[in-house]
C-alpha cells in the first residue's frame, strides 16, 4: 500500500474520517490544532460535519448529541481542555454513548507549557471524569500507530458503547512520518454502522420501543446501581483485551517499561545497551488501559536486577501500574522528566548502565 508522508495530527484525523467519522467539534488549543484545521477542510469533501465550538465544553456536548444520533463523532484536545470536556465525556459514560477522542498531551499542571509531556496518566487511566467510569485507553508511539488505533477506536466505542481513548503527546502531534492509511469506508459502509445503532439511537420511535436512556439524570437508586453493574461487567472483558510490546526480555538484567514517545526512546536505547555488553529488555504499554499487567509476569526475575519506569512526568504516574505488575519480584527505578522537556535516550542509558553496573 502506499505511503503518505503526514503529520501526527493530520493523520489522526484522517484515519477518523477513513473510519466513518462524520462529525468533529473541537476547540483550538496546542499542540492539536491541525486536528480541527484539517476536520474543517476535509469533513466537507464526504459530507461530514464540522463544527468549532464557543469552548471545550460546548465541543464535547456537541459530540454528545451526535453521537447519541448514531453518528460516528469525535473531538479532541490537550491536557487542559481535555479537563474542561471531563463532564461531557461522563456523561457519554453514563449514557452509553459510543465516542473517540484524543488527548495530544502538554506539560502541566495547570494551563502548563505547550511543549509535551505524559502528564495525563492519572487523567486517562484513573480518573477521566466524574463516576468511577473506565474506558480503553490507547498510547501510540509512532503516527503510524496513532493512524491504526484511531480508525480501530471507533469500532471498538461500537462495541462497547463506550468512551475510547487515543493518549497521545506533542511529538505524536507534530512529528512527520511515513504512514500507510487503512481504507475508507465506503457511504454504504458507513449508513448500516449507523443502522445497526437504531435499537437505542435517537432517531425517532414509537412509544412501544425501549431505547437506551439518553440523557443521564434523575436516575432511581436501583437503576443507577444496575447501570454501574453491567459497566462493570463490561469492563471485566477487557482483561484479556491488554496490548504491549515485549522486547528481548528472555534474559534481559535491566528491563525498560515506558508507554507512547518515552517507549519509542527506550526501544532504540535497549538496541544500543545490548551493543554496548549490557543485557536491557523492554516492555512498553500499548494499552494503558486495560493495563499489561501479564507482560511483566514474562520478565524472568531470576536473571532481572530492577525495573526502569520511563516517564515524561514528575511525579511519576505510569510507574504505579508498573509497580502492581512487578508485584515486590526486583527494585523499580525512574527516569524521569516533565515540564515538556523530552526525555533523552542519553538519560535513559545512563540510568540503565547504573542498574547494570550495581
Amino acid at each position: 500500500m502506499k505511503r503518505v508522508f503526514m503529520k501526527g495530527t493530520e493523520a489522526v484525523a484522517e484515519a477518523a474520517v477513513r473510519a466513518g467519522c462524520r462529525f468533529f467539534a473541537g476547540y483550538p488549543i496546542t499542540p492539536q490544532n491541525e486536528v480541527p484545521e484539517y476536520f474543517s477542510r476535509r469533513m466537507p469533501e464526504v459530507g461530514g460535519v464540522f463544527v468549532q465550538g464557543e469552548s471545550e465544553v460546548a465541543s464535547i456536548n456537541m459530540v454528545y448529541g451526535a453521537a447519541s444520533m448514531g453518528v460516528r463523532a469525535m473531538t479532541s484536545s490537550s491536557s487542559p481542555g481535555i479537563a474542561l470536556k471531563s463532564e461531557g465525556v461522563s456523561y457519554c459514560a453514563a449514557a452509553r454513548i459510543p465516542m473517540v477522542y484524543a488527548n495530544f498531551a502538554r506539560g502541566g499542571p495547570g494551563v502548563g507549557s505547550i511543549h509535551p509531556a505524559q502528564m495525563d496518566y492519572f487523567q486517562a487511566t484513573k480518573a477521566s471524569g466524574n463516576g468511577g467510569f473506565q474506558m480503553m485507553v490507547f498510547a501510540p508511539a509512532s503516527v503510524q500507530e496513532a493512524v491504526d488505533m484511531t480508525y480501530r477506536a471507533f469500532d471498538y466505542a461500537d462495541r462497547d458503547r463506550n468512551p475510547v481513548l487515543l493518549l497521545a503527546d506533542g511529538v505524536i502531534a507534530t512529528m512527520m512520518e511515513p504512514v500507510e492509511l487503512p481504507a475508507m469506508k465506503s457511504d454504504e459502509e458507513i449508513a448500516a454502522l449507523k443502522a445497526a445503532k437504531r435499537g437505542w439511537a435517537c432517531v425517532g420511535h414509537s412509544l412501544d420501543v425501549q431505547r437506551a436512556w439518553i440523557e443521564p439524570g434523575h436516575w432511581r437508586t436501583e437503576d443507577m446501581q444496575r447501570a454501574n453493574e453491567e459497566a462493570a461487567a463490561l469492563y471485566e472483558t477487557w482483561r484479556d483485551q491488554a496490548q504491549a510490546e515485549e522486547y528481548l526480555l528472555s534474559d534481559a538484567e535491566v528491563v525498560l517499561t515506558a508507554y507512547g514517545i518515552s517507549g519509542r526512546v527506550c526501544r532504540s536505547a535497549v538496541d544500543l545497551l545490548r551493543a554496548q555488553g549490557v543485557k536491557a529488555g523492554m516492555v512498553r504499554a500499548v494499552t494503558v488501559h486495560p493495563f499489561p499487567y501479564a507482560a511483566f509476569d514474562r520478565i524472568d526475575y531470576g536473571r532481572c536486577r530492577a525495573v526502569l519506569d520511563v516517564e515524561m512526568s514528575i511525579p511519576a504516574q505510569y510507574v504505579q501500574d508498573v509497580a502492581v505488575a512487578v508485584k515486590d519480584r526486583c527494585l523499580i527505578e525512574t527516569c524521569l522528566c516533565s515540564g515538556g522537556n523530552m526525555i533523552s535516550r542519553e538519560a535513559v542509558i545512563a540510568a540503565a548502565k547504573r542498574i547494570a553496573e550495581g
